[in-house]
């Protein structure tokens, strides 16, 4: 499945939402369903990571050399 299917599939999903919520207005049921689908299709994108990188401690050495 490529993004435009996902696309449609995730519009088709939120039209269902919104005709069952109510909406009765088809020229902005059509449009705000792709516009729905759109922001999915963004939150399934993985987020950059910003910031300090975690920092794992390193483990000492005793007094015999042993780790």
């Amino acid at each position: 499945m490529n993004d435009n299917d996902l696309r449609d599939c995730f519009a088709m999903f939120a039209m269902c939402g919104l005709l069952m919520r109510g909406d009765n207005k088809l020229d902005s049921i059509a449009q705000g369903a792709f516009i729905l689908a759109d922001e999915m299709l963004k939150a399934r994108k993985p987020k950059e990571e910003t910031g300090i990188v975690a920092v794992k401690r390193g483990r000492k050495k005793n007094e015999e050399g042993d780790a």
